[in-house]
């Protein structure tokens, strides 16, 4: 028999086994030439904004680079293991291990270009989809058309052909090392079972858990007052970090050992069929496998956070834009608010006016206050606008009261904000204490005069005698503020038109609340479509590895379901602790993972908008629901092995 017969008759025989490894190049080649795609589609140099879009996705491609290659390369590691009988009894019948590394990379060689060449089409095909989403969320009106790009050729070639010289490699070392026992064993390795508990396990365990706590303590008092300095937030990360991971790899090497074997103690060791087909297993295979579990842990954790994060701040745009400016658009000059009203009343657009004297003053914040930042003398002391009562709509205050107006919840948490205490608002000669009795977070005037501070309202007479003794040189040159709004929504764009076409400019004290929910929108919509795919693309890829390891597994398992099916236990009996078993298996490090970036996202979520809930719960349902699939494919799969096994 020829080599080249024996090749083709390999791939004749196993055809089983080698549509795993064909989805997942087919998978790997398709995410990763739309993407690429995108990345050199000339629609995307055409946003306006801060963040170019190729520029963009070019960063993130290198990330999906890293991704696809530890996926395609475990793969592998599975797809030869579940060869390695057959690498054996080509070495008993003669052949040498360089033949058989050349008959196994001409079958490779086959099936990773052919596989590759169907993902291209199928990520041409895709990218025209993926361009539409894009531009849903940026806020682009433009249509998506499908580009042919030379360039994503050749770079989705040279990115997988590298790939498949580290494949080549790793099978050569894996036939050069193995001898024709241990070809025989690999598939067949298990951990020894043990029947008393040691110590070193029940130490590991009760570590692993508090070491996960601690970072979590840590990261909730983050920014509570404890770490104040740049040096000293850098630390706490690293801290943070570290206890979190190490703790999180000595769960999956302890703690979940531990606390099953609490479980069974406390059955006296007696368990039901259900629970010897998923606890008594997961107890061993997750000792083994706590790197990988780690690894999976840490990287969906840091997927949902940061697509939570960037979530977030797409979610809060408008709130945000509200708070840097509170009507629709800000002027600082009389002559261009009149100019800018007759050119909407032209239009065909009616306004609304408001104006608010701003009066800058020194204020000492103390008592209402609970900084978090570095004590510096007179730090006490902040500048701060105050408007009058009467130029507020529906506020009323007697002479000791004030309002705060425009928190954001960055100053609450940084410096500690109280919804009420007592302000001394200082001017020339004298002092005014007044006392704050709410906190709101709508914004009465631009950020220009704000400065990211909450805002003052007193009462009319408090505030004229303040104007009176005010300090001129923190007095700005444009103390009125002028703010317009359109009375009909529907004509919001078209003012915004006409506002850019006066190009004004917002060092001048110009601001269009619709321009800057824009300009977010695209930046930010970019940038969560970026996490988004990536996130994505390593949810898809961790799923489909625990798949394969389940798929491993059932077929190391068989036989023990031959057994119990010969002892009279339905393919029923036993598919409920199979389904008990996926729970665990792939429910763990989903319940880890969501809860490790919940603190994650909770210690630091204010600096990116104003909604917190919504957002990481929508992220933390979707990711859960697609998880599950690979859950609810692994029961199919063992479904299959058990009405095999008889």
């Amino acid at each position: 028999m020829s080599l080249t017969h024996l090749i083709y008759r390999n791939l004749k025989k196993n055809l089983k086994n080698y549509y795993l490894y064909v989805f997942a190049l087919i998978f790997s080649v398709a995410l990763y030439f739309a993407f690429v795609t995108l990345q050199y589609d000339p629609a995307l140099d055409e946003m306006k904004g801060s963040v170019k879009g190729a520029a963009g996705l070019a960063a993130a491609s290198v990330l999906l680079v890293a991704i696809v290659a530890i996926f395609l390369l475990y793969a592998n590691t599975i797809f030869i293991k579940r060869r390695s009988k057959e690498i054996g009894l080509f070495q008993l019948i003669g052949l040498t291990k360089g033949k058989i590394f050349g008959i196994l990379s001409s079958e490779n060689l086959i099936l990773y270009f052919g596989s590759m060449l169907i993902g291209m089409f199928v990520g041409f095909s895709c990218s025209r989809l993926l361009l539409m989403i894009l531009f849903q969320i940026i806020g682009v009106d433009a249509a998506a058309t499908l580009r042919f790009s030379p360039q994503a050729l050749i770079q989705t070639v040279v990115v997988f052909a590298a790939i498949y010289l580290l494949i080549m490699l790793m099978n050569y070392l894996f036939i050069k090392r193995q001898s024709i026992l241990s070809l025989f064993r690999v598939t067949s390795t298990t951990e020894n079972a043990y029947r008393r508990m040691p110590l070193s396990e029940i130490v590991f365990g009760i570590l692993g858990i508090g070491l996960i706590l601690y970072g979590y303590r840590i990261s909730a008092d983050l920014f509570s007052g404890d770490y104040i300095g740049m040096q000293e937030l850098f630390l706490a990360m690293i801290l943070i970090l570290g206890s979190v991971i190490i703790g999180t790899y000595l769960f999956y090497k302890g703690s979940v050992s531990f606390i099953f074997n609490l479980v069974r103690k406390a059955k006296g060791g007696y368990l039901s069929l259900n629970e010897v087909l998923s606890l008594s297993s997961i107890m061993f295979r997750m000792k083994s496998n706590a790197l990988l579990l780690t690894i999976i842990t840490t990287v969906s954790a840091l997927a949902i956070g940061l697509l939570s994060l960037s979530y977030i701040s797409f979610y809060s745009t408008e709130k945000s834009a509200e708070q840097t400016v509170p009507n629709h658009f800000a002027l600082s000059e009389p002559a261009d608010v009149e100019a800018f009203k007759q050119a909407l009343k032209t239009a065909g657009i009616n306004t609304r006016e408001t104006q608010r004297r701003v009066l800058i003053a020194e204020a000492d914040v103390s008592q209402i206050f609970d900084t978090v930042l570095e004590k510096q003398e007179g730090f006490n002391d902040v500048t701060l606008a105050v408007v009058d009562e009467q130029e507020v709509e529906g506020v009323e205050l007697d002479s000791k009261e004030a309002l705060f107006a425009g928190s954001s919840n960055a100053v609450e948490q940084f410096m500690g904000l109280h919804s009420e205490g007592k302000i001394t608002l200082k001017g020339s000669s004298e002092s005014i204490q007044v006392t704050v009795i709410d906190t709101k977070k709508d914004a009465i005037v631009s950020l220009r005069y704000s400065s990211g501070m909450p805002s003052v309202i007193l009462d009319h007479a408090v505030f004229e005698r303040l104007m009176q003794d005010a300090k001129p040189e923190l007095q700005r040159p444009d103390p009125v503020y002028y703010g317009i709004d359109v009375v009909n929504l529907d004509l919001l764009e078209q003012a915004n038109q006409i506002y850019q076409d006066k190009s004004y400019e917002e060092t001048s004290g110009a601001y269009s609340q619709y321009q800057i929910i824009m300009d977010q929108k695209s930046n930010m919509g970019l940038i969560m479509f970026i996490v988004g795919f990536l996130g994505l693309t390593f949810l898809i890829t961790s799923g489909c590895i625990l798949y394969f390891k389940q798929m491993g597994e059932g077929e190391e398992e068989k036989p023990s379901y031959t057994i119990l099916r010969k002892l009279g236990f339905t393919p029923g009996n036993l598919l409920r602790g199979i389904q008990f078993k996926q729970v665990f298996n792939f429910g763990i490090p989903l319940a880890v993972g969501l809860s490790h970036s919940y603190f994650a996202v909770r210690s630091g979520w204010f600096l990116f908008g104003t909604e917190l809930w919504t957002p990481m719960i929508l992220v933390m349902l979707i990711y859960t629901a697609l998880y599950s699939i690979f859950g609810l494919l692994s029961v199919l799969f063992y479904k299959r092995i058990i009405k095999e096994s008889l």
